[in-house]
């Protein structure tokens, strides 16, 4: 048997991934990242490079780890739509893009636009319920024993990728809500001002409009983050964000207090 029949056995009857797929219309997530991505399809194409991005996204969500288990998603009529899931990447088919430029790009604002309209109808439950958000910013070690793309020696003695995540906080009664990642290499330094400057980037890109700049929303990291240049960043003029950074209490910190 395949890899990819195994996968579709595996997972067709999961009721999890219904509930996935019909939260994914209910928030809009389909037509915002379809529509965002319309840039990248050819006038005669059969398949829609949002739904390609959607049923990749929905099949790692499921516990897939390799494109084949996209097969889970063939398997459930519920889940896979008028046209089976496809590999077939948009990027290839777009020579007209700049050099560089990826069709992921424009789903930013379209997963931002999709955030604030669910954060809307969770009412009370919603991050921002008392009008002030706030997102740690974080490195992760993900440990990958391979020659992967930019895995690396890490600093813990492990091999893999060091990420700098962004999460919107939840409060004490949920968890956090993930809106950026910086992939970095698995020796990337931990209080690289750049790193944590484009890490907020990302993350203030996906917040609603209004907590973009100003006091409402606070910015956390550890000490990793405790470098002049992001702290500086933090309070430039017209940015007036809150934050709260961590410093690594030295001995000369500690013989001038």
């Amino acid at each position: 048997m395949s890899a990819s029949r195994a996968a579709a056995g595996r997972w067709s009857l999961r009721p999890e991934s219904v509930v996935l797929v019909e939260t994914v219309r209910k928030a809009g997530v389909d037509t915002a990242i379809s529509a965002a991505l319309t840039p990248w399809r050819k006038a005669r194409a059969m398949h829609d490079p949002g739904k390609i991005l959607l049923d990749v996204a929905l099949a790692v969500a499921l516990g897939g780890d390799c494109l084949a288990d996209v097969a889970m998603l063939r398997a459930s009529r519920p889940c896979s739509g008028r046209w089976p899931p496809t590999r077939w990447s948009p990027a290839s088919s777009t020579p007209s893009q700049p050099p560089g430029r990826r069709p992921w790009g424009p789903s930013v604002p379209a997963r931002a636009e999709v955030r604030e309209r669910v954060w809307r109808l969770a009412g009370r439950a919603a991050p921002d319920a008392g009008r002030t958000v706030t997102v740690d910013l974080d490195g992760v070690l993900v440990i990958a024993h391979s020659d992967k793309e930019d895995a690396a020696p890490a600093w813990k003695r492990t091999y893999g990728h060091h990420p700098l995540m962004g999460f919107v906080d939840h409060g004490p009664g949920g968890t956090g809500e993930p809106v950026a990642a910086l992939l970095t290499p698995g020796n990337a330094g931990s209080n690289t001002a750049a790193d944590h400057v484009t890490a907020a980037q990302l993350a203030l890109a996906q917040l609603p409009k209004k907590y973009r700049r100003g006091r409402r929303t606070l910015t956390r990291t550890d000490s990793a983050g405790g470098t002049h240049d992001f702290v500086a960043w933090l309070a430039q003029r017209g940015r007036w964000l809150s934050y709260s950074v961590g410093v690594v209490i030295t001995e000369a910190i500690t013989s001038t207090c």
